[in-house]
């Protein structure tokens, strides 16, 4: 069964479908193709303040489609330095470009990153064939 989603080399993936693109002492956070298109069209998406401070598994940003409104969670513990501001006024960014102009918060990692709790793409991939199958399979 080949999949229609993209997931890169060089990214971590959540089982809540968000990537993160370690950078040093800090992670880039977004959310992956799978999610954007089952999202569909999003229209609009709630950032996180700069400087908030925020645990693993708490509601990091919220996007919202024509289809659904959805929770995008923090995958570690960190403060936020960084927004991408440019998603206020083009939400379809992360529609377009996922992992690339379409990336949601930086933040400065402030506990220790447990790898256990992430895939990498070829995981992530599999992951995805077996939702897809367990949906065929309802």
């Amino acid at each position: 069964m080949s999949l229609e989603y993209e997931a890169p080399e060089g990214y971590y993936y959540t089982r809540d479908h968000e990537w993160v693109k370690v950078e040093k002492n800090k992670v880039r956070v977004g959310i992956t193709d799978y999610a954007q298109k089952k999202l569909r069209e999003i229209i609009f998406v709630e950032l996180p303040n700069v400087g908030q401070k925020i645990k693993q598994g708490e509601t990091l940003a919220t996007i919202e489609s024509v289809k659904a409104s959805a929770d995008v969670y923090s995958p570690i513990t960190g403060k936020v330095v960084e927004v991408n501001s440019r998603l206020i006024d083009n939400p379809e960014l992360l529609n377009e470009d996922p992992y690339g102009s379409g990336w949601i918060s930086v933040l400065e990692i402030t506990e220790e990153i447990s790898y256990e709790d992430f895939m990498d793409s070829d995981e992530y991939r599999k992951y995805l064939e077996d939702l897809e199958e367990a949906k065929v399979e309802e």
